[in-house]
Formats: C-alpha cells, structure tokens, sequence
C-alpha cells in the first residue's frame, strides 16, 4: 500500500530556477521499483488513489513548487511513500521556520552531507531514490538562457539518490515527510551545460548507476569506514550514458508549464550558429 499520505499541505511558490529543481517524472517512472516488486492490480490501485488526490504526471515541475514524488527508502524499498521536495529536519522548531528552510534545502550536496547539520543524521541513516524520467538545466550564453532536457540515452527512467525526513507540526500534530536530491560534481556533459556564471561550479544530480541503488538504500553507517563507502558513490554518472538537448522555455509567460510537449525538441538558431567549439555541446 501507499505509505501514510499526507495530501492536505499547501506551499507557496517562488520562480527561482536553478541546480537540479525542474524534473519530468510521470507517474509509472516514479512506480518504477514498485512495478518491477509487485503485481498490476496493486500497481493500479496506487495510481488511482494518487490521481484521485490531484497528484498528477509531472512533465515540467519545479522544486520550488514543493511537489509530492514517490520516494523509496530502506524501511519500504519496493513500496513507495509520498514525500514533499524540500527537506525540513526534524529539529525545525514551527511551521515559520518551516516555510523559511524548505527552499534552501532541495538540493544536498553529497560530499558534505555527513557533515552540514541539515543532512547529517538522514545521511546515516535516511537516505531514499527517486526516480525520474529526466531533469532541465539553463545554459548560458551571451547573457540569455536556454534551456536544456537531459535524460538517459536509452530512454530508461534514471534513479536519484536522495535524503529525506519527517517533520511534526507540534501545533497541528500533522507529520511532513520530505526529501532533498543530493547532487554531485558534474560530468563533462552537464560541465559544458550547467555554466551559470554566479555558480562556484557545475554540479548534477547524483544518478546511481544499478550496481549502487541497493548500497545507497540500505548500508548502515556505524563509523567512519562506512561513511566513506556511502562517499564513494557521490560522483558524476557516465557522460556517454546521458543525452540532452534544447526544449521551449520551461519559465515565464512563455513556458509550456506541465504538459507532454514540454520536453519536445527546440532548436535555436544561434546556437547552431555559434563558432565557438568549446562551446558546443554536440
């Protein structure tokens, strides 16, 4: 079953775009593990039940939305439970400070998450997947953007490592399960994409190739050792296992906003045009 859904939590928006916060991830990629673990009856009665809550395929959605995704974690590996992208600790005192966290905690650096107070105990002990169908990234260029969809060469849905929490409202009793996507360096693909000029360096989301899922999910972190084999896996997914290409404004009054046609291709004619091969990502 659909682990302890909570549908009822509002969140208010902002149009901040950056280091991995707008992904595709329609419902039977997010059912992934699921799918492979269980049978189609108790597959359907899932999608129904998170149709029937308004939690919809999502084709372009921001982090800072908030969304609920399906995320796995060691306790229900095959068996998903709803968690809200923007991860609150556990020791976030009111639902104000609540509100303050949750946009400075989509993302986790992975290299530090033993270390930043925010992570460190889910980093022990809390660590989840996700999976998605792919991510957008900005490029920049002559000081405009242009957006990018990056996804799996062979189309296959790509496993994100994660953190997540729950948090108790102490006013309400409500109990909120979040998540942060923990991000690595970037390969040499996302290098050349990933260029924001304010950013101390480019970074991607930490993709887990098969032979790491199991490990991420379940080793326990008693003592240094271990922490340094969870470490290990903290790095850029293979580059030849990765395609991107342009797509429409996924900003704006321009963007399509959260339909299929968001991740069609888009050319731009400069560029194609540009004469700059370092600058040219294929």
């Amino acid at each position: 079953m659909l682990n302890q859904i909570n549908f009822g939590f509002s969140c208010s928006l902002s149009k901040r775009i950056c280091m991995c916060f707008t992904i595709k991830a329609v419902l039977r990629t997010q059912l992934k593990r699921a799918i492979h673990a269980g049978d189609k009856e108790w597959i359907k009665e899932i999608e129904e039940r998170m149709r029937h809550h308004g939690v919809e395929d999502y084709y372009l959605k921001s982090a800072f939305e908030h969304p609920a995704v399906l995320i796995y974690t060691k306790e229900h590996p095959n068996d998903p439970i709803l968690a809200y992208w923007g991860f609150v600790p556990e020791s976030t005192k009111d639902k104000q400070h609540q509100l303050q966290i949750w946009n400075k905690t989509l993302n986790a650096r992975g290299e530090d998450m033993f270390e930043t107070w925010s992570y460190k105990k889910s980093a022990g002990t809390r660590r989840c997947l996700i999976c998605i169908d792919g991510f957008f990234e900005h490029y920049h260029w002559k000081g405009k953007t242009y957006p990018y969809y990056i996804h799996s060469a062979d189309n296959e849905p790509l496993t994100l490592a994660g953190l997540w929490s729950d948090w108790t409202d102490k006013e309400t009793g409500e109990i909120l399960k979040t998540f942060s996507i923990v991000t690595s360096e970037a390969n040499e693909l996302l290098a050349k994409i990933h260029n924001n000029p304010k950013l101390k360096g480019p970074r991607m989301p930490l993709i887990l190739p098969e032979n790491a899922i199991d490990e991420w999910l379940t080793a326990k972190v008693s003592n240094d050792t271990d922490k340094q084999k969870i470490l290990d896996l903290v790095k850029p997914f293979k580059e030849k296992e990765m395609n991107a290409y342009t797509v429409k404004k996924i900003t704006g009054k321009d963007s399509l906003g959260n339909v299929p046609e968001a991740t069609n291709k888009k050319v731009y004619k400069e560029l194609e045009d540009k004469s700059d091969k370092d600058l040219t990502l294929f």
